[in-house]
């Protein structure tokens, strides 16, 4: 089955770039320097492209860098913060957020203890045409336990909403994705605004017993912000959730997908949404009953309902991104793995449910090196990013799909 699979794969690959009409794939230069690892890439709300990337040094040095795309070529990057004591982590990586007005975040982890899970969330801020400035830690709890998964969201009104997974109530005792909090409580979801003054308000809860190593995942739609999150009942079952800021404050949690997915430990994927005025699409890896599935849900009302699930791929490990292209369709990319080979897919997804072929965007490894590939969409194409392992380096490649 699985060599099937394989086979099917090569197919999609000579189907979609021999046949009339069909998306064309190119290569795009990235702006990064040796060792380079960990891309964010996606389209800022001013309209142009950003990447932000990590490099490490000698000495245990990390440096955090960006560089926007204008005109079809990179500027020159620029460092946004550089240290010794970063928890650097394949799936809890470094981004940043543009506004419209090119107001700028971006955010690193930087360890609080000597415990190996001990670090906390730290915020740089830029004003439009000014210098980064911080950082800044918009959690207050000051506990030495874990705090990442961070999701910025510009707002648009000179502030940004920032959503991180917040460990205060837990223990130390977790590894590698396998929740170990007999001894302590619940990881949470948390939020906050920041300005470009450097000023933290709104600190607020939003879900008090969240997966604990999943990202999150926010979209601006007309009517407010909206934040994605893997839930956690009292009996593990963790599906998507969703609050959204609605009449001065936060919704209570609500389903955003209804898998059923039993899992003792955390799966170490998260949501992605994107938004397009009300239409909010939103892309998920789920295994319930044992079937590994990447699925698409559209919602007209900015997430308070929902479509019908749409059911997008199998044969994968998840690491979904998602763009909106219109209102009525949605690129999605995700992570395709068998025991021979890996691709990074993608496909167009329509709110009536139909989808085009998968295609392969290309060859990449599977392993927690390779970090999350990255989707999104600018001037009317696809642009991707992902980390290029082999041997003992790294590198970040790009790829635009045109259809």
């Amino acid at each position: 089955m699985k060599n099937t699979a394989l086979l099917s794969l090569t197919f999609l690959v000579i189907a979609c770039t021999s046949k009339e009409g069909a998306p064309n794939i190119s290569s795009l230069h990235a702006p990064t320097g040796s060792q380079a690892s960990l891309p964010h890439l996606f389209t800022g709300e001013d309209n142009n492209l950003y990447l932000s990337w990590v490099e490490k040094g000698d000495s245990n040095m990390v440096t955090l860098y960006y560089a926007t795309m204008k005109n079809d070529s990179w500027s020159t990057p620029e460092s946004i913060a550089s240290g010794t004591d970063w928890f650097v982590n394949w799936a809890d990586y470094p981004m940043i957020a543009v506004d419209k007005e090119g107001n700028m975040v971006a955010h690193f982890l930087a360890k609080s203890s000597s415990g190996t899970y001990s670090y906390d969330v730290n915020v740089m801020y830029k004003p439009t045409g000014g210098k980064w400035i911080g950082p800044v830690i918009p959690h207050t709890d000051g506990t030495p336990t874990e705090h990442g998964f961070t999701t910025l969201l510009p707002q648009n009104d000179g502030t940004f909403l920032v959503a991180w997974l917040d460990g205060r109530n837990t223990s130390t005792t977790r590894h590698e994705g396998h929740d170990m909090h007999e001894s302590g409580g619940a990881m949470t979801i948390r939020s906050a605004v920041l300005d470009m003054q450097g000023n933290l308000t709104q600190e607020v809860e939003l879900d008090n017993r969240v997966c604990d190593c999943c990202q999150t995942a926010g979209a601006l739609t007309s009517a407010g912000p909206a934040i994605a999150y893997r839930d956690r009942s009292a009996y593990e079952i963790r599906d998507m959730a969703m609050v959204r800021w609605k009449n001065g404050s936060w919704t209570e949690p609500t389903n955003a997908s209804i898998d059923n997915w039993h899992i003792t430990g955390c799966p170490v994927n998260g949501p992605r949404l994107s938004a397009i005025e009300n239409t909010l699409g939103m892309a998920w890896f789920t295994a319930a009953n044992g079937q590994p599935k990447v699925n698409v849900r559209f919602s007209s009302d900015a997430g308070e309902t929902f479509g019908n699930t749409i059911e997008v791929a199998t044969e994968t490990v998840g690491r979904v991104d998602l763009a909106m292209i219109d209102s009525s369709s949605a690129a999605v990319s995700w992570l395709a793995a068998n025991d021979t080979a890996s691709y990074i897919m993608t496909c167009r997804v329509n709110t009536d449910g139909t989808k085009s072929a998968p295609l392969i965007v290309t060859q990449t490894s599977a392993s927690r090196a390779s970090g999350f590939p990255q989707l999104t969409r600018w001037k009317n194409k696809n642009y991707f990013a992902w980390t290029h392992v082999d041997e003992n380096t790294t590198a970040v490649k790009m790829a635009v799909v045109e259809e």
